[in-house]
């Protein structure tokens, strides 16, 4: 303090524009060691400038002496890539707006599946249906695939496990308790499609692969009732100076336990499975007592092992959804018809694919039409996998696909099918353009708060009072 002023009683003005100078140098650097790495360069430059100006107007007097923080700091090798991208991946949930879609499309695809197929449920997957109670036993016995309708024959049970299903879709779409319902989620999709196996038009088996994967990932950080849960709380956590305890989930957590407990004496439920439900029966219970009780090493060690699970899900998601894309377009390049152009012909007119006939005759009427389609299609199957080092051709040959979706939905009465496979498309969807929709799809709501609001005042003003109320 004593060198400052000592300073500007010797040099003045002179001194004034050479302390401000250096000041904007010192706090420049200040700032740019906590920016990203893409916007060091801007910075750097400004720290350049600010250094050529400062000892523009320097006299021969002054002296540039160098901040003591700056003096003081070691010198940091830098950050190898194999550690960037180990800190990277261990230290956030990547792809959150990706993986929320996926959260969505797939509980939303099969919730409305079941709210259709709900007045023909019990011919579908209940105990009297076409594929018998027995040989549904006789069949999950050899291969061992999990279902909780093979554990009794009560048409109550199926019910019960029906409704769980449902529940759980609508829950697991809202994001309400996220990681629970993504469980029950996993366990109604399974006990219905391994009860009947036949049942189904391939878009269940997508959404049977994607059922267990979503268990595994942290799909409830945005879009979702969780992240609004979690915001409140931590406003009123700032507010009061004390964490906001939740009562919901330990209640939760004990319902499960018991229903693990019954299944477990009464069901069959196979050891592998009871001990993977078990296990994440565990883990739930640690990641609560870990928050609750331990918020320093245990739960960055907890968050590390999350971040690592749900990354590793998200990289299989995707490999899976080209590995779909990429079989089905080099079996067709094998057909004859697929190689003449002809192949879109045949279901076009078949009367079982053919929701609207008007259309289907006219689209299956021009040759060019259907070979055009035909040759297109197997195009971008077989190049989207390799369009993903392209961003730009990537984002077109997704557009392309999602619209043959869309085209197979009503061309061949397909909607279920194609509501799947689009929901595991969006997992290669831009986060810019999610962000742009999550904008829209909020300001919409907005609105349409603010509309809601002013009527439900009218109407509040136009009840009649009385001494009571």
């Amino acid at each position: 303090m004593s060198e400052s002023k000592s300073e500007a009683a010797v040099n003045g003005p002179v001194s004034g524009s050479v302390k401000g100078a250096t000041s904007g140098v010192t706090g420049e650097q200040t700032h740019a060691s906590t920016t990203s790495p893409e916007s060091q360069g801007w910075h750097a430059s400004l720290e350049h400038q600010s250094l050529q100006t400062a000892h523009a107007t320097l006299t021969p007097h002054t002296t540039l002496t160098p901040h003591p923080s700056h003096a003081s700091a070691p010198h940091l090798p830098p950050e190898s890539k194999p550690a960037q991208a180990l800190r990277r991946v261990t230290g956030a949930a990547l792809g959150p707006y990706q993986s929320a879609v996926v959260r969505i499309g797939f509980s939303a695809t099969w919730l409305l599946f079941l709210l259709r197929e709900l007045p023909h449920r019990r011919e579908l997957y209940g105990p009297e249906g076409p594929w018998s109670w027995d040989m549904a036993q006789r069949l999950v016995s050899g291969n061992h695939a999990f279902t909780a309708l093979l554990w009794t024959d009560s048409t109550l049970w199926f019910e019960v496990v029906y409704a769980v299903a449902v529940l759980s879709s609508a829950l697991l779409m809202l994001g309400w308790r996220t990681r629970t319902m993504s469980v029950l989620f996993m366990v109604g999709v399974l006990s219905l499609q391994n009860r009947s196996v036949f049942m189904g038009d391939g878009g269940d088996n997508v959404i049977h692969l994607m059922a267990i994967y979503l268990v595994l990932t942290r799909c409830g950080q945005l879009w979702s009732l969780d992240a609004r849960r979690r915001e409140r709380a931590a406003a009123r956590a700032a507010e009061s100076g004390e964490p906001v305890p939740d009562r919901i989930g330990p209640v939760l957590w004990a319902v499960l336990g018991a229903a693990l407990v019954a299944a477990t004496l009464l069901g069959d439920a196979g050891g592998g499975w009871l001990l993977t439900l078990w296990g994440l029966w565990v883990v739930q219970a640690l990641w609560w007592a870990a928050g609750r009780y331990a918020q320093g090493d245990p739960r960055a060690l907890l968050d590390v092992v999350a971040n690592l699970a749900h990354n590793a899900t998200m990289v299989v998601i995707m490999a899976e959804v080209c590995l779909i894309y990429a079989t089905a377009g080099w079996y067709k390049i094998q057909g004859s018809r697929w190689q003449d152009g002809t192949a879109l012909y045949y279901p076009l007119h078949l009367d079982y694919f053919s929701p609207w006939p008007a259309l289907s005759d006219i689209l299956g009427g021009s040759g060019l039409i259907v070979m055009l389609l035909t040759y297109g299609t197997v195009a971008v199957q077989v190049a989207f996998p390799f369009t993903l080092f392209n961003r730009r051709v990537k984002n077109v040959l997704l557009v392309a696909m999602m619209m043959e979706h869309a085209g197979i939905a009503l061309l061949l009465g397909l909607p279920f099918f194609s509501l799947a496979m689009i929901a595991a498309d969006a997992v290669f969807l831009p986060t810019g353009f999610l962000r742009w929709l999550g904008g829209r799809v909020g300001r919409l709501r907005e609105r349409l708060a603010a509309r809601v609001a002013p009527q439900r005042r009218t109407e509040e003003e136009q009840r009649p009072r009385t001494l009571v109320a």
